[in-house]
């Protein structure tokens, strides 16, 4: 029986539903990805972890869950830099909800950092989500065994090791060098250090950080893209409005599924193709339960 033959389309109002007949003697199929698109970056988020199964399924009462958005560039939420502030919001509001004693977000953005919590609109919709917003601090740094094949050791900040379930939310844009950067991309930002230097091997440190970090879950913002000009932008004709979220525990997949906003093959990335020899996860969206809803 092959996974792929179960494939959810719902819209509001009414349901459409592609299964293979003996999937139907089950009660309940969790889906790998869920899948969802609307006009509220906040409602499609809820919706995409609904799917899964609800927060609860990954964070537990007493956890202290670190959130690790985009907060890399000094820019506004339109222009499509740094991870939907709604998005992050809800994310933090649902760990509460779960249980969560304590969420942290924060992440090491290229810019000055004070500057790009303020601007990104991410420092105040997170405090006001009632997360605990740090900004890198040297003291949090320690130096690591990566044990990856090119990436042996680096400075990674405590919190993200120390916390017991880390959450990636990352956003979903091009970039010069990877040609996409999305959830495996977005681990740059728990490292300290010069990282201009990873760059020379960039995909092969994307794949080795891969390794090392172990989200519980991992949650795309697809709301608005970057589709041009990236990491950084700078104007809103490069961004494109797609409203969309997906979400998983398999990061790889979510990754791929990612991929096809920009109209591209998950195999096209030489990164996800090596990830996924690896047995990190999956690139054949083919082979993925995936359950997508439009609002």
């Amino acid at each position: 029986m092959k996974r792929r033959d179960f494939i959810k389309d719902m819209a509001v109002g009414s349901l459409l539903m592609k299964f293979h007949p003996s999937l139907l003697a089950q009660k309940k199929i969790s889906p790998d990805l869920a899948w969802i698109q609307g006009d509220s970056p906040a409602l499609i988020t809820r919706e995409a972890l609904s799917s899964l199964g609800g927060v609860k399924r990954f964070v537990s009462r007493g956890d202290v869950v670190v959130v690790k958005p985009n907060i890399g560039w000094d820019r506004p939420p339109k222009l499509a830099a740094c991870t939907n502030p709604e998005v992050v919001k809800t994310m933090v509001e649902l760990c509460f909800d779960a249980g969560a004693k304590e969420v942290k977000v924060m992440d090491n953005p290229c810019n000055p950092a004070r500057r790009t919590y303020v601007r990104s609109g991410i420092s105040a919709a997170a405090k006001e989500a009632g997360a605990k917003v740090l900004f890198p601090n040297p003291h949090r740094l320690k130096k690591m065994a990566l044990k990856g094949e090119w990436l042996k050791e680096w400075e990674v900040y405590t919190d993200f090791v120390e916390a017991d379930k880390i959450i990636n939310v990352p956003i979903a844009k091009t970039h010069s060098l990877s040609r996409l950067t999305m959830g495996m991309k977005n681990w740059l930002g728990a490292l300290g250090g010069n990282r201009n230097q990873l760059h020379q091997k960039l995909d092969q440190v994307m794949i080795d950080l891969a390794a090392f970090f172990k989200p519980c879950l991992t949650v795309l913002d697809g709301y608005r893209i970057l589709i041009r000009n990236g990491p950084q932008g700078g104007r809103v004709s490069d961004t494109k409005l797609y409203k969309t979220i997906v979400a998983g525990v398999d990061y790889v997949a979510v990754d791929a599924a990612g991929a096809t906003f920009f109209d591209l093959r998950p195999q096209e990335l030489p990164y996800l193709r090596v990830a996924h020899q690896k047995g990190f996860g999956e690139i054949d969206l083919e082979k993925l339960i995936i359950e997508k809803r439009t609002l």
